[in-house]
């Protein structure tokens, strides 16, 4: 393990903390002497982070190296106990066919779903097996105080996908129902108890019951990135981050020599809006703009603590969750 330790290491660890108590949970099985003090940390995350914008001061305060095979990490979620990280491990990669065939772009490919369970020193502790014939493509992941929701997708757009509910007790994964597209990221709303997914690239949500009868859907209206993976906080709004592959100037290569932009992004998910969207450019090891998958956001006051991990298994020195920290200023 390899950690870089700064003056805010012990405020990162208060915040991972936080992460856990602070995350929710849906409102049948919350105890209620807890419900408050979640909200209060779900309220204060949204609050603060309406104050990020192009000029807020994000400081690398941690990295911690995982020295198990990690292959493509998707999402990642913290509890009291573990660290989960989403992962998919690409046997055969998918191939684009020159034109569409029954309804899909490319081929399936072959590939391993993974959750895998960490505990807070990032050591492997179990690595849970998901999805069913195609669909093997795990994506970000929401814990809800009692379970952490997952997807797991094909590979491709307009497909398929599995939602699963995995305990982060017994961590027992529970298949709960299968969804007519490719879910790439899922929300549980715990003002509402329904479930939000978003689609390839992120340009359509649904909404479902627990049973899985869809309620509703709609199309993004913003175009800014592709959520990777999103978060559940308070009043029916969702944390997101992500990454948009932009083409260079000409003479850079054009479309043949694409950068990197990330950013992070409020939705509010019942007037189905986004509330506050801010770029964000910092760069991992292999040289992956940070929110390029993994993306949880903690908030102590008006201190903010992000860990992610965008780097895969066989690049730069493997798969590092990074953690930054910045202060800000919510408006009154």
């Amino acid at each position: 393990m390899n950690r870089i330790r700064t003056r805010g290491i012990l405020t990162a660890t208060a915040a991972v903390i936080a992460l856990a108590a602070g995350s929710g949970i849906a409102a049948q099985a919350a105890p209620q002497s807890s419900d408050s003090d979640r909200r209060a940390a779900d309220t204060a995350l949204a609050d603060s982070f309406k104050a990020v914008d192009r000029s807020t001061n994000w400081e690398m305060t941690g990295k911690l190296k995982l020295d198990f095979p990690t292959f493509h990490p998707q999402g990642i979620a913290y509890t009291e106990d573990h660290i989960f990280l989403s992962s998919v491990e690409i046997i055969e990669r998918t191939v684009k066919y020159p034109a569409p065939r029954d309804g899909y772009d490319r081929t399936a490919g072959k590939g391993v779903g993974h959750l895998f369970v960490m505990d807070k020193a990032g050591n492997l502790q179990k690595d849970i097996i998901l999805g069913e014939g195609d669909m093997y493509h795990p994506g970000g992941l929401d814990f809800d105080g009692e379970n952490i929701w997952v997807s797991v997708a094909q590979y491709r757009p307009n497909s398929s996908s599995i939602i699963y509910r995995v305990d982060a007790a017994t961590l027992e994964a529970h298949k709960q129902f299968e969804a007519p597209d490719h879910f790439g990221g899922i929300v549980m709303d715990r003002q509402t108890g329904h479930l939000v997914g978003n689609t390839w690239g992120s340009r359509r949500f649904a909404e479902w019951n627990l049973s899985g009868k869809q309620l509703s859907t709609w199309q993004n209206p913003n175009h800014f990135i592709d959520y990777q993976d999103c978060q559940y906080v308070a009043d029916s709004q969702a944390l997101c981050a992500g990454v948009a592959n932009l083409p260079q100037t000409p003479a850079a290569g054009g479309t043949a020599a694409t950068y990197e932009l990330g950013g992070m992004a409020l939705l509010d998910l019942t007037k189905k809006t986004t509330l506050h969207d801010v770029p964000f450019q910092k760069w991992s090891t292999a040289g992956h703009v940070a929110t390029r998958n993994p993306f949880k956001l903690t908030a102590e006051g008006n201190h903010l603590t992000m860990h992610v991990a965008p780097d895969d298994a066989e690049e730069g020195n493997g798969t590092e969750i990074l953690t930054y920290e910045a202060t800000v200023t919510p408006a009154q």
